[in-house]
């Protein structure tokens, strides 16, 4: 019987083609490799490992719970009850204040605020006796060499500002007010060399006029530990607490907080222990007490 030839079989039919799987476009900042993981698919065979950054996270990352406040990190909002208080404590632990500054007439005491800036009134108080028997008033400051004054008031520190303020100051006491200091703090604050704080000190203390809060360093250390502002440029720390302290009270006021903030509340370690105002102080930024 004669064999068939192989070609003469019949051809079996070709297996259809199944669809292609679609093309995983990977997301920016991801390579291939990373995006067909991602959905499940093995990588290629030699492909790279994704970056580190790129790891999906093997646990939850933790959620940090926040920190505890510390106690009187955030100022109280100060009402009148709390300010009457405060008053009331500070006038009974400092019956007899007043001013630091040595003077008779309200031209010393402008002279002496002068040369109490960066320096302590003790120090003033020292050297004022001699200055004020040589100059006795504005028109012998005005018309005093330089040099001599520069000498007697070495001692103050910025002698040489100091002494171009008073003779400045002076000078316009002369042609402008007869040699007399006036009793408004916009004429006061006119003068050469006469900031608003040495207007409030001369105005509240010479003439008892309560035209602003004095804030040197203690008063503003001492309201903002209080709550009674946030602000640390003086004139903005005295128009916050001019709203919150009786007019009556803003020239003792000052006195009270300074005697208080060299007695009690010093600037590292406050007695925060034996202050009769701990009752009613938040003392804000106080880390370390007494």
């Amino acid at each position: 019987m004669p064999r068939k030839s192989p070609r003469s079989k019949k051809k079996s039919a070709p297996a259809p083609k199944l669809p292609a799987a679609p093309r995983v476009r990977s997301a920016p900042g991801t390579s291939r490799t990373h995006a067909s993981s991602a959905e499940g698919g093995h990588a290629r065979k030699g492909a790279r490992p994704p970056m580190a950054s790129q790891r999906k996270p093997t646990r939850a990352a933790k959620v940090r719970s926040p920190r505890a406040e510390r106690p009187g990190a955030r100022s109280l909002t100060p009402d009148p009850a709390r300010v009457a208080a405060i008053l009331e404590q500070l006038a009974e632990r400092h019956p007899d204040a007043r001013c630091a500054l040595d003077f008779e007439t309200p031209l010393q005491l402008l002279i002496a605020t002068i040369l109490s800036a960066q320096c302590t009134d003790v120090r003033v108080n020292l050297v004022t006796p001699a200055l004020f028997a040589k100059y006795p008033d504005a028109a012998a400051f005005a018309r005093a060499d330089v040099a001599d004054l520069e000498r007697m008031i070495h001692s103050t520190g910025f002698f040489r500002s100091k002494a171009k303020s008073i003779q400045s100051a002076c000078a316009d006491l002369v042609r402008l007010h007869g040699g007399q200091v006036p009793r408004d703090l916009d004429t006061l604050v006119a003068l050469r060399g006469v900031g608003r704080k040495t207007a409030n000190v001369v105005l509240g203390n010479a003439y008892g006029i309560a035209s602003g809060i004095v804030v040197d360093t203690h008063v503003g250390r001492l309201a903002k530990r209080l709550g009674l502002t946030r602000e640390s440029d003086p004139v903005k720390v005295e128009m916050a607490l001019q709203p919150q302290i009786p007019r009556e009270h803003w020239v003792m006021f000052s006195h009270w907080l300074i005697l208080h903030g060299r007695q009690v509340c010093s600037a590292r370690k406050p007695a925060c222990s034996a202050c009769p105002l701990r009752t009613y102080c938040p003392r804000v930024g106080v880390t370390v007490s007494q």
